[in-house]
């Protein structure tokens, strides 16, 4: 061999005869089943390999694989595993120069069959297995990084090696059930085809680049749906944690978009488990069309909850859908926002926030909602679940400065939702607000409502309000007040809510605080006191109960936090009265599981209630505006009202009336507030009606005319509208491009008309006090 190999490297232009000498012996061999001899040929072939680089070797090679080839072709396992061996140290070595007729489809399939053997000795199957998996490893390695080499990224390839790797990656339960003692672990992780494919597949996505991401990903996907992977997800997730996330999972979804509410709720569940790995370098879509995916499929599934089928109508023939497996796809979807969510940093997640937002469907000019029952129904679903999913994405975002977390346009967005009549909306709303504004961890420490004596116990982080905070309540601070205002007023509020109320409102007081908010905030939840004292509203007993006990954990808390020994003082003593003689008053027997309420709340004394002139007089003494503390707090009405679709006929004239007196030119007279009363309110009915008709009546006329006048009528109607707008113009352009005074004067034009006479500047006379 030595001999042969010194006469290979002396004449390079004998290699090729050698290589067809060697090949047609070893054919021959094969034949006459003289297997000694074909191991010695294949050890001449490898060691002349190795050994000759020279640029004839071309041709060399061709004999090489064809002899390997032959060697694949046989049946005997041990042959198959010889031909194998020899193409993996030929797959090793880099070549000096290229080769433009070479081509590896026969190897492709026939290592993808080897990967797939079903012989009937388990050890041997093992092994052709093993040599299937190097081979088609070897294959990668020789081609994927010669571009004169065949494109081992074409689907034709790529649909036969991934499946083959797939397929020994799926008895890794069998592999790891063995437990090999630590000696034998590395020996019995070579004999593991499970191992072995999994290291060659992880091998093939590192090598894929961004174009060619798509035919690696693609068989996956068809091997789960053939053999039916995704509903025990299991060997689902563990491909997915091989090949991290891409882009093809995404689009995969929308393509099983009408399969069952299972299949689905597999695929998702497997990009939430493979969103959590740090995905450094993985290839993926842009955030938002990962998110605006997800999105879709949510409607998706609450279109066929509501319809009951996928073509929008149950039929015969069509696939009856249950709602309890859709309700399951829709939860998990929420989840896998979460989960890429908290993967995000904070300015992407910003986003992401604003983008779910402008999704929900609110009933204004620019977000139109759909009408009818079902289109309500579909709406509130809609809301929900996106709300939640909101939620999700908001639970453990850390946001130092309060105007980059909550904007104001989606702010405005989201406060108006929290006017709407259904309840589990409105809660959604609170705690979504809730997990903004708590930046410290706090919010666990107020989940249940209680007047404790000393709240050191909660051990509450508390920061020094920063100046980007302040703005920011400056600015929103009165939109936050009118709402959680307007929420205490609801009727069909549960324990639940006053909690969120109550959590909102101690965040508010810890994160966002200084004087000004905290006097708002004392004069905002005694408003609240009144209305449950005062109940124009005409609330259950429950709720007006809820609002007394409200009011009396915040007070206990906020003076707590403000220190002020006779504003605590103040408080404690209506506590304790209530205690005795009023405990009904008080959250410890309104928020329990049966609540001990008062069948009559229309006779409270003055003792039970907080008064707002003695918070005012002793928080007055250290320094807190006194005269802001002594006005009642009463909310802004906007625009906003209309979108709760609640908004009454006196609330509508008293904004009307108090926008007309802003916008009034003549301020310094007070004009006497008009009365109120019930002829007035039938009055403002009747004419609005009135007016709405002559509206209506007109617009009917202009469009009759337009469609039953003459076309010379409707000419010179148009013609004498346009001729007026020309003599407008025509006064508007003499006055603004009438040449400028001349300093000679004026000189006289025909017809006695004086006209301005412009002289050119350097010819002007200047008095001398104008030269310097």
């Amino acid at each position: 061999m030595e001999k042969l190999t010194f006469y290979a490297l002396s004449a390079p232009e004998k290699l090729d005869r050698i290589g067809a000498y060697l090949s047609e012996r070893l054919i021959r061999d094969v034949g006459r089943h003289r297997y000694g001899y074909v191991c010695i040929a294949m050890e001449a072939l490898d060691q002349l390999l190795m050994a000759c680089h020279c640029q004839s070797i071309n041709l060399f090679v061709e004999s090489f694989l064809k002899m390997v080839a032959k060697l694949l072709e046989s049946e005997k396992p041990n042959l198959q595993i010889l031909g194998t061996n020899s193409f993996v140290k030929f797959a090793n070595i880099e070549e000096d120069t290229p080769s433009y007729h070479r081509s590896y489809d026969f190897f492709v399939s026939r290592f993808s069959e080897m990967c797939h053997s079903s012989h009937d000795d388990l050890e041997i199957k093992t092994k052709i297995r093993m040599s299937g998996i190097k081979g088609l490893q070897g294959v990668v390695r020789k081609t994927v990084n010669d571009e004169l080499q065949a494109n081992i990224w074409d689907p034709q390839h790529m649909d036969k090696i991934v499946p083959s790797l797939l397929f020994n990656l799926q008895h890794v339960e069998e592999a790891e059930s063995r437990s090999p003692s630590p000696l034998q672990a590395p020996e019995k992780e070579k004999e593991n085809p499970a191992e072995l494919a999994e290291r060659c597949l992880r091998e093939l996505l590192g090598r894929a680049a961004f174009g060619n991401i798509k035919n690696a990903i693609k068989p996956v996907l068809i091997h789960l749906d053939n053999h039916s992977l995704w509903e025990p997800k299991v060997f689902a997730i563990r491909c997915f944690k091989i090949i991290m996330y891409s882009i093809q999972l995404l689009s995969h979804l929308d393509a099983n978009s009408r399969s069952a509410a299972t299949v689905r709720a597999g695929i998702v569940e497997v990009l939430s488990e493979a969103a959590v790995i740090a995905a450094t370098g993985s290839v993926g879509p842009t955030v938002l069309e990962m998110f605006n995916t997800l999105l879709r499929q949510l409607r998706l599934s609450i279109d066929y909850a509501l319809t009951g089928s996928y073509d929008g109508a149950a039929s015969l023939g069509t696939k009856i859908i249950k709602e309890h497996e859709e309700r399951m796809f829709q939860e998990a979807v929420i989840k896998t926002i979460g989960s890429f969510a908290s993967t995000l940093p904070t300015y992407q997640r910003s986003e992401v926030i604003l983008f779910i937002m402008s999704k929900v469907p609110l009933p204004s000019l620019h977000h139109p909602v759909e009408t009818g029952r079902t289109g309500e129904n579909r709406n509130r679903l809609t809301q929900i679940m996106l709300l939640k999913s909101l939620l999700q994405v908001s639970t453990g975002f850390q946001c130092s400065n309060m105007m980059s977390a909550l904007p104001s346009n989606f702010l405005d967005r989201l406060l108006s939702t929290a006017l709407m009549e259904d309840a589990e909306i409105r809660l959604f709303v609170l705690e979504i607000l809730i997990s903004f504004i708590d930046r410290h961890g706090n919010r666990h420490k107020f989940s249940t409502i209680s007047t404790l004596s000393d709240i050191s116990v909660l051990k509450l982080k508390v920061d020094k309000c920063s100046r980007q905070d302040t703005v920011f309540m400056k600015k929103h601070s009165q939109q936050l007040y009118r709402h959680i205002y307007l929420s205490c007023k609801e009727e069909t509020n549960m324990q639940t809510h006053y909690e969120a109320l109550y959590g909102l409102l101690a965040l508010l007081s810890i994160e966002l605080a200084n004087e000004e908010v905290v006097v708002d905030l004392i004069r905002l939840v005694l408003a609240v006191q009144d209305v449950a004292q005062v109940n124009e509203e005409n609330l259950p007993v429950y709720n007006r109960c809820a609002l007394y006990a409200l009011g009396a954990a915040y007070l206990n808390l906020i003076s707590q936090l403000t220190t002020v020994p006779a504003f605590c003082q103040h408080i404690h003593e209506v506590i304790e009265t209530r205690k005795k003689e009023a405990p009904y008053m008080l959250p410890e027997d309104v928020f329990v599981e049966k609540p001990r309420l008062s069948a009559n709340l229309d006779g409270v004394v003055i003792e039970f209630l907080f008064r707002q002139s003695k918070i005012s007089e002793v928080l007055g003494g250290s320094g807190y505006n006194s005269d802001r503390l002594c006005l009642p707090y009463i909310p802004q009405l906007t625009d906003e009202d209309r979108l709760s679709k609640r908004r009454s006929i006196g609330e509508t004239i008293s904004l009307q009336v108090e926008v007309e007196s802003r916008n009034s030119p003549e301020k310094e007279e007070r004009v006497p507030a008009e009365e109120i009363t019930y002829e007035t309110l039938k009055k403002a009915i009747v004419d609005s009606v009135a007016v709405e008709e002559q509206e209506r009546e007109r617009r009917r006329q202009v469009v009759e005319k337009f469609q039953k006048a003459p076309f010379e009528e409707i000419a010179a109607h148009c013609g004498a509208r346009a001729s007026l707008l020309q003599s407008k113009l025509n006064q508007i352009f003499e006055i603004t491009i009438r040449p400028p005074p001349s300093p000679s004067g004026t000189i006289t034009a025909a017809y006695g008309q004086p006209q301005n006479h412009s002289i050119p500047v350097y010819e002007m006379k200047f008095p001398d006090l104008c030269v310097y």
